[in-house]
């Protein structure tokens, strides 16, 4: 098995999380990294979409993965055994990760060769979109299983989002999902996220999904 380094992080409850994450963001951007926090529920598929990513970006870009969970190192072992640099954060009973916490598993981290991180936060719909992180592009995914309410359900979430992948459209036909009806939902809470239909099974919408993220990298190096 893979080994993972793993850091126990805690909440600064005396810091200022947000002065922290303007910082780190500023200090990402003079060394040229791009730092991407990944946010869904628990089964939303955030470890296999993160692998498929990986694997297309890997003739263009250096990319590193911050993997996040409550007590568990199985993401991150996977992570490992596709070859990726990784550093689990193991949070206890924390359902977030924070600024502090982002910085803690950077420190860890050699980032010299990097040019894209990508968190993997803690499976959770309601706590991680309460925190900034420091990341330069918040993102989500939802999946078909969990149905087309899920804006109307957790509207902050949906919010705070550059980008919304939309995965598992292979499981359409076993799923009472309408991508026009979660799209309507999508928009009374949040009018700029791209939407992206993907499917890690199938590949389909990975071409529209990496072309996004070259796009928001771009604005990023400019």
């Amino acid at each position: 098995m893979d080994q993972v380094r793993i850091i126990d992080v805690k909440e600064d409850i005396l810091a200022d999380n947000g002065a922290m994450a303007d910082e780190l963001r500023s200090r990402l951007k003079k060394q040229g990294l791009f730092l991407v926090n990944l946010m869904a529920s628990p089964g939303a598929g955030k470890t296999s979409f993160l692998l498929k990513t990986a694997a297309l970006l890997s003739e263009k870009f250096e990319m590193g993965v911050l993997e996040a969970d409550i007590e568990s190192s199985v993401d991150g072992e996977k992570m490992a055994a596709a070859g990726l640099p990784v550093i689990q954060l193991r949070t206890g009973g924390f359902c977030h990760l924070d600024a502090s916490m982002v910085i803690s598993g950077l420190d860890e981290m050699n980032l010299e060769k990097l040019n894209i991180i990508f968190i993997e936060n803690v499976g959770n719909l309601v706590c991680p979109a309460e925190f900034d992180t420091g990341a330069h592009l918040n993102m989500m995914i939802a999946s078909l299983p969990e149905g087309d309410d899920k804006p109307l359900k957790y509207p902050l979430m949906f919010s705070v989002c550059d980008i919304i992948i939309v995965n598992k459209t292979d499981m359409q036909t076993l799923c009472d999902f309408n991508l026009e009806r979660f799209t309507d939902h999508v928009r009374r809470v949040n009018s700029r996220a791209a939407i992206i239909p993907v499917s890690c099974t199938t590949g389909e919408g990975f071409q529209d999904w990496i072309a996004a993220l070259d796009n928001k990298i771009n604005g990023f190096q400019k």
